[in-house]
């Protein structure tokens, strides 16, 4: 399989879950009148909320951790290529696999911000 079609796959695969969710991340709560309603309104949506809303949570921790998993693949051939040839490199360019790394970050985050509905 290559590179071009993974990248089909994938950009599929991604709109295929955001369609399935957007249901879920576009509902609107109406406000209760008390806190004490709040906090049943709360547990009652908390209950009820559908299947695709984990899957998005699922889909935002999976495409970034896939996407992390390549990103470190990629760049860190490349620091022990360059590394093989000048050692002195070797602190410098490591740093490039934490950004690497980041990504995996950025959907951890994005799944907490939609499990908190922030």
């Amino acid at each position: 399989m290559t590179t071009s079609h993974c990248f089909r796959f994938l950009a599929a695969f991604l709109l295929l879950l955001t369609l399935a969710a957007a249901p879920a991340l576009m509902a609107q709560e109406a406000a209760p009148a008390s806190s004490t309603v709040q906090d049943a309104v709360q547990k009652v949506a908390d209950a009820q909320r559908p299947a695709a809303f984990y899957y998005a949570i699922a889909a935002s921790i999976g495409i970034g951790c896939l996407s992390a998993g390549y990103a470190v693949g990629k760049i860190g051939a490349a620091v022990m290529g360059a590394a093989a040839e000048k050692p002195e490199i070797m602190g410098k360019a490591i740093a490039f696999v934490g950004l690497g790394e980041g990504i995996a970050l950025f959907g951890f985050l994005v799944a907490l911000f939609l499990y908190t509905k922030m």
